[in-house]
């Protein structure tokens, strides 16, 4: 069902008509794309809209995001094999779309990002998929989805429970969640900086803000643990650099070497995770909830 971002009423989707029936209104469309949120199309704080370029380049041979892809597919496979439709809200580039298209050929996949930037990229990887430019603090879908996605995406927006209950709102009865976000406060540097974040989060406050909006968590971990030392003597050498000084392109591009190295140590995590372990720290934390 589709909820109309004018009126609030909601209709079926005929087609490719999208005209709600009650009042008129009906998304934008920018450079073929469904814009729901046109407005913010170009940019606007949260994210650097050319960060776009640098991620479709080298995020598919980087460790980090190879990890986390494999991390979520064994979630996707865990929880919901079977599942019929998926949405994924800030897709970026569709780095991880793409990953769970191959997963699941036969399921309808829709992604969403607020910045044109990346749904460029998007489109070119996944010519198939459903693909929109949207707010995801008005989420224009009603029980639409098996499941939905934010893959480090809320910690972007201030607004983080209005997004939690808008998605909950997207999925269809007993639809599943699947969030990941930094973790530890105290890991807070320039790059979270750089990278607009608002927050990072605590298990506490992400499993509360989570079951406020209507989910029963399911599983729910952190992941990133082998390289939390790692981690914190490089985010605390850079606690008080200013952020002119991130270079993402360096930060991405490791030596082969290295980042078959730290691919391999996560690997070990995905196991332990895949298996049932819930470890206690780590840069990034993992949950997966269910719409009660």
């Amino acid at each position: 069902m589709i909820r109309c971002l004018s009126c609030s009423s909601t209709f079926p989707t005929s087609g490719n008509s999208e005209i709600c029936p009650d009042c008129g209104w009906e998304p934008h469309t920018i450079e073929g794309i469904t814009a729901y949120a046109p407005e913010f199309a170009g940019g606007g704080g949260g994210f650097q809209p050319e960060y776009f370029e640098d991620l479709a380049a080298l995020e598919a041979s980087n460790f980090w995001f190879r990890s986390r892809n494999k991390l979520i597919q064994v979630m996707l496979r865990r929880f919901c094999p079977n599942f019929g439709s998926f949405l994924e809200v800030g897709c970026g580039t569709g780095y991880v779309l793409s990953g769970i298209r191959r997963l699941n050929s036969h399921a309808a996949i829709a992604g969403s990002d607020i910045f044109m930037a990346g749904l460029k990229f998007a489109v070119e990887r996944l010519p198939s998929a459903r693909l929109m430019q949207m707010d995801a603090r008005s989420v224009p879908f009603v029980e639409e989805f098996d499941v939905v996605g934010a893959f480090d995406v809320i910690e972007h927006i201030n607004e983080d429970e209005l997004v939690l209950e808008q998605l909950h709102g997207a999925l269809k009865e007993n639809g599943t969640l699947i969030v990941t976000v930094p973790q530890h406060r105290w890991l807070w540097s320039t790059l979270d900086d750089y990278s607009h974040h608002f927050r990072r989060y605590t298990e506490a406050e992400l499993r509360r803000k989570v079951e406020a909006a209507g989910f029963e968590i399911i599983r729910n971990t952190s992941f990133v643990t082998v390289l939390l030392p790692l981690m914190a003597i490089s985010r605390l050498a850079r606690r008080n650099k200013p952020v002119e000084t991130i270079d993402v392109r360096s930060e991405l591009q490791l030596s082969p070497v290295f980042n078959s190295i730290l691919g391999l140590l996560l690997a070990c995590e995905i196991a332990l995770i895949k298996v049932g372990v819930s470890l206690p720290v780590g840069g990034s934390r993992l949950l997966v909830a269910r719409k009660r």
